[in-house]
């Protein structure tokens, strides 16, 4: 089997006012001759570790199942840091956003061979970093044109955005949320029930004119599970 290969960068962020360091998943046969789309994680060191990201690309890319693509992981400093960031109450959020647009991918575009097209422009995300990936594709769907969402974090608030969302039609997501999801334990220690939560979202998309894939899967709030969906979320998105 043909292996694509594992990297990584650093770039500082004037936005965060930190340095991050960016993993990056390099398709097999992967030449600075072609222009490919990307996906961009947030979470993207559980990606890589517990996603088993690069072994799923390989094999997908071997069985001609997707459209080679360039997947880059977005780590998060601690668990304080990660709701700084990904959730919509969070103080760096609208500073995250501006780093996606205004700096990762201005640098991407500037050293890797991109397909330069909102179509060509995935973000993914597991619970609250699939809340990030969708604020961020909300804000510029002009930008961001397709989203893969495991088991977001869905409030009050989230809802809220998308209620006063209009652009639907630029949009193509894909949406799971594990049917076990009734009694999450979030890293404040409370439980929130994610499934009630996700259903009212899927109420208001598929309402919506984006071109929008939503299922109940088997499982829980866990890697275990997002892992097993990867393989139908890159291909349904990069086929």
């Amino acid at each position: 089997m043909n292996k694509g290969k594992v990297d990584e960068f650093i770039i500082y962020s004037e936005h965060l006012q930190e340095q991050l360091n960016i993993l990056v998943y390099l398709p097999p046969e992967y030449t600075p001759f072609n222009e490919y789309p990307i996906c961009i994680a947030q979470d993207g060191k559980d990606y890589f570790q517990l996603g088993r990201i690069a072994r799923t690309l390989d094999e997908l890319n071997n069985n001609f199942q997707i459209e080679p693509f360039i997947f880059f992981g977005i780590p998060y400093q601690s668990v304080p840091d990660r709701r700084r960031k990904y959730h919509p109450d969070g103080e760096k959020h609208q500073q995250y956003i501006q780093f996606l647009v205004n700096e990762f991918l201005p640098y991407v575009e500037e050293n890797f061979p991109l397909q330069k097209t909102a179509t060509a422009r995935a973000l993914a995300g597991d619970s609250l970093a699939a809340t990030a990936s969708l604020m961020a594709a909300i804000n510029r769907p002009d930008i961001f044109g397709k989203v893969i969402l495991h088991s977001p974090l869905v409030d009050e608030q989230v809802l809220n955005h998308v209620d006063h969302f209009s652009n639907w039609e630029l949009l193509n997501i894909y949406h799971v949320i594990g049917k076990q999801e009734t009694e999450v334990k979030m890293t404040d220690g409370k439980i929130a029930d994610f499934l009630t939560a996700n259903r009212k979202l899927s109420e208001r998309l598929k309402e919506s004119k984006a071109k929008y894939f939503y299922e109940e899967i088997e499982g829980n709030h866990t890697w275990k599970y997002w892992q097993k969906d990867l393989r139908r979320a890159f291909v349904m998105s990069f086929s």
